[in-house]
């Protein structure tokens, strides 16, 4: 045997066991146990799970070495690029390597082993079943891309390079009207049907299926692989092993999918880039975006970011030259454009007692008369999720657990009794604890209020509601009223007529960091699902038109907010300016992480400051360990330290955590680097 040793990663989970540890090969597992298997090792009197890494001639360790146990599967699931990234995601994240795999490689299942590959394991051009030569495929697609991107300057240049297997980048900001889904599909079809692997990542999967939808037009439902929640483990783990053999070429998928190791991948797409469904919920917390940049750096394949609008961290990549624009052309963006006009209903004689100002109502009766849908955003869901006294406007708050106060909605005639929204409690009859008042008012109304008063409003028009959990991604056409909570708003076939932004002020004034920025991108986004001007469409925002968001909007601005706000940051020392570092905790455990990493070399020569610990803010989820009753203790430490040096700042994370984990201090803790929420 050349190589009798192999050096495994067990998958533990823990800070201090993060390493490399080597086992003897015994011979019956020579030709199996190659690197990127998993493997099952006996480690501190336990079997756990490992993945081989590498083979060696020989250990470091001069004691004698623990025989591997067995081989899981005979397919190696950790190619070498997947482990490279996982290592810089480590550094970058301040995360536990086993906890990345855990999220980049699905859990082993051995029936979808047993299942083989898709289409009797045949090529992916097998799986089209047409007869039809790749090459006259691959000539329509590529022919509908030149044309229908013409749009957008450039474009030509960018689809050549991208066909040609050039590393070009952009971030594409696309027109309302753009139906961008087919964009995406007539590019990754004409690379796919070239040979070139694609990833196309969205943040949810009505995103997913919409782009799934688009590219049944070029190709066959076996050629598309899709990674996301909505499949089970089985079937997730098979197509995985699919992507492994180069049978998933076109891989579509959500965050999970950002890992995805596609053969040949020459195209990459990433859309809704600013959404947080793009951050992992689990340690460390990784953002695919990030990933996607990594990996592009890495392995050379086009890299395009669209939307409607884009982020300040977006922006940030921009300035420093590693994303070009790509803008539409002024022709195509006034062809497309719908009216845009900011409403200010403090002047509306009818705005004490009606849910839409006149020239609203006037606009949504204008869309209904000529047979088109109108669409009413608003930014809270259910009935009327908050409460406020009558007479002194004193927020109503749970006598229980000081929580707010909600009025649900009720069945029929029957009025509901107010109700806690963070203990469920009914409060029967509410007393002011400012002014001893029983009566209460609505300060915000939801999506469900919304609807009943429009309902009333235009008898005979149907009303769907879009929000929470009955989310529609589609409506039909015809004179229909839709209310849709922010970023639930279904597709209409033909577009809508008219768009109402109502309550904007409960988007722009959240204690967000992100806050006008996310509003502003809701706002494009929405826009973009409304007819052009020339066929009447209008968008309202209730408003005064000169709030710098709502400017934007008017004079579609993407670059020019995101530049504004990318300067604001800069100038405020804040992200994506800096790296923030958010640790939650007790505060003994901030202090023992303190003290670790003031002892640790990786630390030293960083530029850092620590600011606070503070409370933890509020609506933050509580460290794991941290219970209900023990909140009072949480506290939160920002860690601030230049761009530049996030992994430097991300390893030494790493080590100190090590520490901890070594001395076994186990009070809670978390490390977010680069939160999405940042207060």
């Amino acid at each position: 045997m050349d190589l009798p040793v192999a050096r495994v990663l067990p998958l533990l989970g823990m800070p201090h066991l993060d390493r490399l540890f080597d086992y003897a090969v015994p011979e019956e597992l020579d030709a199996s146990a190659v690197a990127g298997v998993r493997v099952r090792v006996r480690f501190a009197g336990r079997l756990v799970d490992a993945v081989v890494i590498e083979r060696r001639r020989a250990s470091d360790h001069s004691g004698r070495l623990a025989p591997l146990s067995r081989v899981l599967g005979e397919t190696p699931v950790v190619p070498p690029q997947l482990w490279d990234l996982v290592n810089r995601l480590a550094d970058r994240y301040a995360g536990v390597r086993s906890d990345i795999l855990r999220a980049c490689v699905p859990s082993r299942h051995a029936s979808a082993e047993k299942a083989g590959l898709f289409g009797d394991g045949g090529s992916w051009e097998d799986l089209y079943g047409a007869l039809e030569s790749p090459q006259d495929l691959g000539d329509v697609a590529r022919g509908a891309a030149l044309e229908n991107w013409s749009a957008y300057r450039h474009a030509d240049s960018l689809i050549n390079g991208v066909l040609d297997g050039r590393a070009v980048r952009a971030s594409w900001l696309w027109t309302p009207g753009e139906d961008w889904p087919t964009r995406i599909a007539e590019l990754a079809a004409a690379v796919a049907w070239s040979g070139g692997g694609v990833l196309l990542v969205a943040p949810n999967q009505r995103e997913v299926d919409r782009i799934t939808g688009a590219l049944r037009q070029f190709l066959a439902a076996a050629q598309i692989t899709e990674l996301s929640a909505a499949i089970g483990p089985q079937a997730r783990y098979r197509r995985y092993l699919a992507v492994l053999a180069g049978q998933g070429r076109v891989v579509v998928g959500t965050r999970s999918a950002a890992t995805a190791p596609v053969q040949d991948l020459r195209l990459v797409v990433l859309v809704g880039e600013s959404d947080e469904s793009l951050v992992d919920p689990r340690a460390p917390y990784i953002h695919a975006r990030e990933v996607l940049r990594m990996r592009a750096e890495a392995e050379g394949f086009a890299f395009i970011v669209g939307g409607a609008h884009r982020s300040a961290e977006i922006q940030a990549w921009v300035e420093e030259g590693f994303l070009p624009t790509l803008r539409p052309t002024p022709e195509a963006l006034a062809a497309r454009m719908p009216w845009v006009h900011g409403l200010d209903d403090i002047f509306d004689a009818h705005a004490s007692f009606t849910r839409l100002p006149a020239a609203g109502f006037a606009a949504v009766r204008r869309t209904l008369e000529a047979g088109l849908p109108a669409l009413i955003q608003v930014p809270r869901r259910g009935y009327a999720p908050a409460l406020a006294c009558t007479s002194c406007r004193t927020s109503a708050r749970c006598r229980r657990c000081n929580g707010p106060l909600e009025l649900p909605g009720g069945s029929g005639d029957e009025a509901a009794a107010p109700r806690c929204r963070w203990c469920g409690a009914i409060e029967g009859h509410f007393t002011c604890t400012t002014c001893g008042g029983h009566a209460l008012r609505m300060t915000v109304i939801g999506q469900d209020r919304t609807a009943e008063e429009l309902g009333r409003a235009f008898t005979g028009i149907p009303v769907t509601v879009s929000g929470g959990s009955q989310i529609h991604p589609t409506v039909p056409a015809g004179a229909r009223l839709v209310v849709a909570t922010t970023g639930a708003e279904p597709v209409a076939k033909g577009g809508y007529g008219c768009a109402v932004v109502l309550d904007p002020w409960l988007s722009l004034n959240r204690e967000d960091l992100r806050a006008a920025e996310n509003a502003l991108d809701r706002w494009m986004e929405m826009t973009c699902l409304v007819v052009p001007r020339d066929n009447g469409g209008e968008v309202l925002v209730v408003s005064a038109p000169d709030v710098p968001a709502v400017q934007a909007l008017i004079r579609w601005d993407p670059e020019g907010a995101a530049s504004r706000e990318l300067a604001s940051r800069r100038e405020a020392h804040l992200p994506p300016a800096v790296v923030f570092v958010a640790v939650d905790g007790t505060p003994e455990s901030l202090t023992e992480l303190r003290e670790a990493w003031e002892s640790r070399p990786e630390s030293a020569g960083l530029a850092v400051e620590f600011l606070g610990p503070v409370e933890l803010p509020g609506g933050v989820r509580l460290p794991a360990g941290l219970g209900e009753q023990e909140a009072h203790r949480a506290r939160r430490l920002i860690i601030r330290a230049a761009g530049e040096q996030v992994e430097q700042v991300g390893a030494a994370l790493r080590a100190a955590q090590a520490v901890r984990a070594t001395h076994r201090q186990s009070e809670p803790l978390r490390v977010v680097v680069d939160p999405v929420r940042v207060g």
